[in-house]
């Protein structure tokens, strides 16, 4: 790449570059006038040196920059202050000479303009960093209905109604979290087996997602008010589904159609049987809230997508097999597990608006200890024997939402 000397005759030429001779006392005269003469410029700027202030546009300074500084840097902030504090004030700097400084009358004895900027550019600072948190606390809530007021399916007109009559009759769906105590030949691990293979016979019916959480809703209620041997458990939950399946369904699966599923393990005969005995321990009462009403409501004030959907569909469907969670009422299952999902997609950013907050009534506060179990959950989905959940979204259909990474923040260390 270099060439030889002859292609940069402007740069090496004896024009620019001219070295005087070694030896001789022309040389050594020379060395010394040098020397002396740098002397002399060390001393001038020791002493008596001039202080050339710089000239700021105040407002194009404090405007612009501090904007930026706040935004883009906020570790510059500290660092600044840090720096005004270390200046030191006129009545430090006896023995030195400063010029061309302008100083302004104050109690302390006058601050230099270049420190009066700075000030300034740092209360500009505090005063945009407080009109932010103005913003993030005025977050305005979305009114998420206002796109459906011509979709009669929406029920727009009814469907605040039909949600706060949820939140008030929820409780009537819930089971008591110590209920299994009294039940004396079956415990929480077969309730969880149970619950896992009716997930994948749910998903091998093709049923709708309302028929899943209805048929664990009713295997739970009927569990409580009824002692149930260990080989009649399986019973309970292939009529649980039948029961859910003429609730929800438009098209019922036949008798004879769970019987072959559950392997031949009952008759028709005892199907019917256990039919009869569940409606008349739960009195006809089907019609109870379960975490799927509150799960679309707060999907839709999540704003959320697919992906997001999935996810949330995942998480808690993983909470039906756990007996543990029993013990939270289904809204908030359904906002703790749409949290959860955003925790994990959008980690290590929390997304829980304002519009969140306002249609479940739950703040991030209330989800976090319902969130760190559905966490470790996902976290373990894959691993064990009841893996039933994790290989249903692990297919296309589902998007592949078990192969999200779960949110590592909101597991234990």
């Amino acid at each position: 790449m270099w060439g030889s000397k002859e292609n940069y005759p402007s740069l090496i030429g004896p024009s620019n570059f001219q070295v005087p001779r070694m030896g001789g006392a022309k040389f050594v005269k020379e060395i010394e006038h040098n020397h002396r003469q740098a002397l002399s410029h060390i001393d001038q700027n020791i002493v008596g040196a001039n202080l050339i202030p710089c000239l700021v546009y105040k407002a194009e300074f404090e405007g612009k920059f501090a904007a930026q500084l706040a935004q883009q840097c906020p570790g510059a902030l500290s660092e600044a202050k840090k720096l005004t504090s270390l200046v030191p004030k006129p009545s430090s700097l006896e023995g030195c000479t400063i010029k061309d400084v302008e100083y302004e009358d104050t109690t302390d004895g006058g601050v230099p303009m270049f420190v009066q900027h700075t000030a300034a550019m740092l209360d500009e600072v505090d005063r945009m960093e407080e009109e932010i948190e103005m913003e993030d606390v005025d977050e305005p809530v979305i009114d998420i209905d206002s796109s459906d007021l011509k979709d009669p399916l929406a029920v727009v007109e009814y469907i605040n109604d039909m949600i706060a009559y949820f939140r008030k009759t929820e409780n009537s769906s819930c089971v008591s979290q110590t209920y299994m105590a009294h039940q004396f030949d079956i415990n929480e691990k077969m309730r969880a087996i149970l619950i896992d293979w009716l997930i994948e016979v749910h998903y091998k019916f093709e049923l709708m997602e309302e028929t899943l959480f209805l048929t664990v809703s009713l295997i739970d209620r009927f569990l409580e008010r009824q002692t149930v041997v260990r080989k009649n458990l399986q019973l309970v939950g292939v009529t649980a589904m039948l029961l859910a399946c003429k609730y929800e369904e438009g098209s019922v699966p036949l008798v004879e159609d769970l019987v072959l599923v559950s392997d031949k393990a009952y008759t028709r005969k005892e199907v019917l049987e256990m039919e009869r005995l569940m409606v008349n321990t739960l009195q006809f009462n089907f019609s109870v809230p379960t975490p799927y009403v509150f799960m679309r409501r707060f999907l839709k004030a999540a704003q959320s997508d697919t992906k997001l959907e999935l996810l949330s569909f995942f998480i808690i469907e993983l909470c039906l097999v756990e007996y543990e969670m029993l013990k939270f009422p289904p809204s908030l299952l359904a906002a703790a597990a749409i949290y959860t999902a955003q925790c994990s997609l959008y980690c290590p950013f929390e997304r829980w608006s304002k519009t969140s907050e306002w249609y479940t009534n739950y703040s991030k506060s209330q989800l976090l200890e319902c969130s760190k179990m559905m966490a470790a959950f996902h976290q373990k989905a894959g691993t064990g024997k009841l893996t039933g959940v994790h290989r249903k979204y692990s297919t296309w259909k589902f998007g592949y939402a078990a192969k999200a990474e779960p949110a590592h923040f909101l597991l234990p260390l």
